[in-house]
């Protein structure tokens, strides 16, 4: 089956995707879930292939660790899934109720967007995660990951998409692409696709706003800050710093670059640098900070780099106002903490900082759809419009206007004898 027709079918799915109740859906999730749980030991062979090729291939190690898909990442794939049944249908929720006049309401009411395309990285668990969430949340979905997980993502997609339907989801809900020239193709598809989540690098994502007419939620670079502020608590910036960095480097949540108010400099950084080199953390200083502790110069390009490594980068600030410069010039938009005793500057911080996440005295690894409460993500969106940050099934949701009425005319409403509106808001849900 080539592209158009796989996304025409998943297009005929939606559909019916949307209308699905409730019970059917969390049905279809808990199959999965068992699908899963049955197809283990077939999952971690395919898995095994495709770490056999990626490490032939030299694939670096922050993106075979991200690849590995072992029985504990299988296991938090599905207690993500069982998280995900617990949350409330966001389909036909009543947005807001508006009596137009007598007999005339106005409901808004939640819908799902259609057809998702979402390009992800070489992570198998994003697949059960985005396809749960779509499924959930009632759109079809077109998955592309990347091409070194391909048998794993081949078999998990079976999978899913076989449970979804022996449960009483529609054929075609879930497609699969395994090519670059499937993505080249799906990019044209502007009557098919509702909406493309494209997960990578600035340049990727930039890529594929520029060559489609397809609305796209964008998720970039994940160039996340860590400022220690003048109030900070020494221990708690330390132990912050730490966890943002070092508790899974792979990640777009973890901190990149640590900024550092210029008075507590000299006590802080000796004890920050003997911590983060115990983890086995390179560290790229200002000069400031090579006058303080003994480190690699940065260079502006560190400012500009996702490490996505056990590196880190550290520049020494005279102020508040200087940090949030530093994180609004070179910061993706993804995640920035303040670690801060003051709330007056927390709050600073959080209202000018131009970030998806603003953060006080927590680890940048929160920034998060599965800790947020979301049920996991299907990515985390630095666009400003439709979602932003976690996107979790919220930011899968559209809406739709409904007017219920008895045989009203608008040219009633008009001329010299028009009725006025009453324009009254209710407290009324739809269904």
């Amino acid at each position: 089956m080539d592209i158009q027709q796989t996304a025409s079918q998943c297009k005929k799915a939606a559909i019916f995707m949307s209308a699905l109740s409730r019970e059917i859906k969390n049905y279809a999730l808990q199959n999965i879930i068992k699908a899963l749980e049955d197809n283990t030991d077939l999952i971690i062979e395919a898995n095994k292939k495709d770490l056999g090729q990626a490490q032939k291939d030299h694939l670096e190690a922050p993106l075979l660790k991200r690849l590995k898909f072992d029985h504990g990442k299988l296991s938090e794939a599905c207690e993500g899934i069982v998280s995900l049944i617990s949350l409330e249908d966001p389909v036909g929720k009543t947005l807001s109720t508006t009596e137009l006049d007598k007999g005339l309401t106005l409901f808004k009411v939640s819908r799902p967007i259609g057809v998702i395309g979402v390009i992800f990285e070489s992570r198998p668990d994003a697949l059960v995660q985005i396809a749960a969430l779509c499924l959930k949340s009632g759109n079809a979905v077109l998955l592309k990951g990347g091409s070194e997980a391909s048998a794993t993502n081949r078999i998990l997609a079976n999978i899913i998409s076989r449970a979804g339907v022996e449960s009483g989801l529609p054929a075609g809900w879930l497609g699969l692409l395994e090519t670059r020239s499937d993505v080249g193709q799906m990019l044209l598809l502007e009557t098919l696709v509702d909406l493309i989540i494209p997960r990578g690098s600035n340049e990727f994502v930039r890529y594929i706003m520029d060559n489609t007419n397809i609305p796209v939620l964008g998720h970039a670079d994940g160039i996340c800050h860590l400022y220690i502020d003048r109030a900070a608590d020494p221990k708690m910036a330390v132990d912050l710093s730490i966890d943002s960095k070092c508790q899974y480097v792979a990640v777009c949540n973890a901190t990149e670059t640590i900024l550092v108010h210029e008075e507590l400099a000299r006590d802080i950084l000796p004890v920050l640098k003997k911590e983060l080199e115990g983890q086995g953390v390179k560290i790229f200083g200002c000069e400031k900070t090579g006058v303080i502790i003994d480190v690699e110069a940065a260079t502006p390009k560190d400012w500009q780099t996702e490490y996505l490594d056990l590196i880190v980068s550290i520049k020494v600030v005279p102020s508040l106002k200087e940090a949030v410069e530093h994180i609004n010039r070179y910061g993706s938009g993804h995640t920035d903490v303040i670690v801060t005793k003051d709330k007056q500057r927390a709050l600073y911080f959080m209202d000018h900082v131009d970030t998806a996440d603003a953060f006080v005295n927590c680890s940048s690894r929160f920034a998060d759809g599965f800790r947020f409460g979301l049920g996991a993500e299907v990515g985390i969106s630095t666009n400003k419009i439709h979602a932003r940050g976690p996107v979790g099934l919220e930011g899968l949701m559209s809406y739709q206007w409904r007017l219920m009425g008895n045989g009203h005319m608008v040219k009633d409403y008009v001329g010299k004898k028009a009725k006025p509106f009453t324009h009254k808001s209710l407290k009324k849900n739809f269904k």
